[in-house]
């Protein structure tokens, strides 16, 4: 999860109401005293934090407030309420695209700020979500811009225009909309020149290229790590062309990511996607108020339901899985299958962040990486197994001293990451049959989710975790929501 630092520590702040005997005038300074301090330490504007501070004790008036109702719940709206209100940019609706029409999207931005490979996540996104997108490249300025916009799109499998010998951006970019014109392209994507500085030869470029193809959409990308320095790129870009959104790349735990995301909304273009790494998948929508409760802790069940979605087995499969694991037939080749999709689900901070309570509980700020290699150091060894090694639920056989010799020469690891393997196999096969035991899942996780089973399945959920997991997580009330989700979704 990006700016995770940021956020632990306001929801920090937040927790720290409830070990107060009375929640009154002074607690509440206190309280927003810690938040405005990390904000500020993000490197958000100044005049925005106190903007924020002022507005949360306007809302929280605590003489006004009523006897009866709880002030922390009171305030914990508030700061979410004006977080939300603060990284606000406009009517996300004006940068949809149009279905059925020709979508001409033009990037600008500063050179080094990832435009490029943003052009291409941006291209994939959209290709999968059911659009023939193409890329063009009017960079003629730095070199070997043509060469990674070609590569990138090939990896891709994104069409793509270039030239080596037209020096003129402006014309490069006409003969390449024009062509994926003709060849019916409904998202055409022109990546421009970008400098290491603000100059007038850069705007003068980029004004020449919107002239030459009139794009339906600008869109500014712009470096995360650069902190209140992004209000004057923003600012700058938006009065040379008609910047209408945002998005921030390499957020991917730089602490002045804060900065970035308030200067920019300050311009009130809004904020439409966010990068979070170098790799396709490190590329994801942002949705203001889903983002914030990410950051303060709260999750987001629908995003973490769609990337489920992504990589669940078709229906038969599901059954199958499921009906096995009920029986207490937990395999290593199950085993490799479920890692196999977590990788694909993305990075896992990113995906631990969407569950409330899950991202500090399971998955500490800085073990992502070591937990990811452990991921792959584990498939690896299983990728040294038979398969009837693979297929077998049989400890005394997988425990077999030259099994495991052979498995560590085969792929490389160590006996102890063997040892390790098999013991991380016990544990989850016990997880997954204690789970499953009397679990009443619905054929397909179809529409077959009728009140006494729902019920039922919360009561199982809630055996299964902890009871300071169950509390991060929402409670009760926070698993219903998701198996709802589930009905709806799946």
């Amino acid at each position: 999860m990006v700016l995770a630092e940021l956020g632990q520590r306001i929801s920090s702040a937040l927790v720290s109401l409830n070990a107060a005997p009375v929640v009154d005038e002074a607690v509440l300074d206190a309280c927003l005293k810690e938040i405005a301090t990390a904000l500020l330490q993000a490197d958000v504007n100044v005049r925005l934090v106190a903007n924020l501070r002022n507005n949360v004790k306007k809302r929280v008036n605590m003489e006004a407030l009523a006897s009866g109702l709880n002030k922390q719940k009171v305030i914990e709206k508030a700061v979410f309420d004006e977080l939300c209100s603060m990284l606000d940019g406009g009517d996300p609706k004006k940068t949809e695209l149009r279905k059925g029409k020709t979508n001409i999207v033009m990037f600008v931005g500063l050179q080094g700020a990832g435009k490029t490979t943003t052009c291409t996540k941006y291209a994939y996104l959209w290709k999968k979500k059911g659009y023939k997108p193409c890329m063009v490249c009017a960079d003629t300025f730095r070199a070997g811009a043509f060469d990674q916009l070609k590569q990138n799109a090939t990896k891709a499998q994104i069409p793509f225009y270039g030239s080596y010998t037209e020096t003129d951006p402006a014309i490069i970019a006409q003969q390449g909309v024009e062509r994926f014109k003709k060849e019916g392209r409904d998202l055409i994507i022109v990546d421009t020149s970008g400098r290491h500085k603000q100059e007038e030869a850069l705007f003068e470029e980029m004004r020449q290229v919107a002239a030459a193809v009139n794009p339906n959409h600008v869109i500014f990308v712009m470096d995360g790590s650069i902190g209140q320095a992004a209000f004057d790129q923003a600012k700058a870009f938006h009065e040379s062309v008609d910047v209408g959104q945002v998005i921030i790349t390499k957020l991917d735990g730089h602490a002045k990511g804060g900065g970035a995301l308030s200067a920019v909304a300050a311009t009130r273009s809004p904020i439409t996607f966010i990068g979070t790494g170098e790799h396709m998948h490190e590329f994801e929508p942002f949705e203001t108020q889903k983002f914030v409760g990410r950051l303060l802790g709260r999750g987001d069940w629908g995003s973490f339901i769609d990337k489920v979605k992504d990589v669940i087995p078709e229906e038969d499969q599901q059954q199958e899985l499921l009906d096995k694991i009920s029986k207490g037939e937990f395999t290593l080749r199950i085993m490799y299958e479920q890692f196999a999709n977590i990788m694909k689900m993305g990075p896992m901070g990113q995906v631990m962040s969407m569950i409330p309570g899950m991202s500090n509980a399971i998955m500490p700020p800085g073990s992502e990486k070591e937990s990811q290699a452990r991921i792959k150091r584990y498939m690896t060894i299983m990728d040294s197994m038979t398969n009837k090694e693979l297929d077998s639920s049989s400890t005394k056989m997988l425990g077999e001293q030259s099994r495991i010799m052979r498995w560590a020469r085969g792929s490389g690891s160590s006996v102890q990451d063997v040892v390790l393997l098999l013991e991380e196999y016990k544990r989850l096969a016990k997880v997954f049959s204690t789970a499953m035991k009397g679990m009443k899942l619905p054929k397909g996780l179809k529409g077959d989710i009728n009140p006494r089973n729902m019920q039922q399945n919360i009561a199982q959920i809630r055996r299964m975790l902890p009871p300071h997991m169950l509390k991060m997580m929402g409670g009760p009330q926070a698993i219903q929501s998701l198996l709802k989700q589930m009905e709806g979704k799946f």
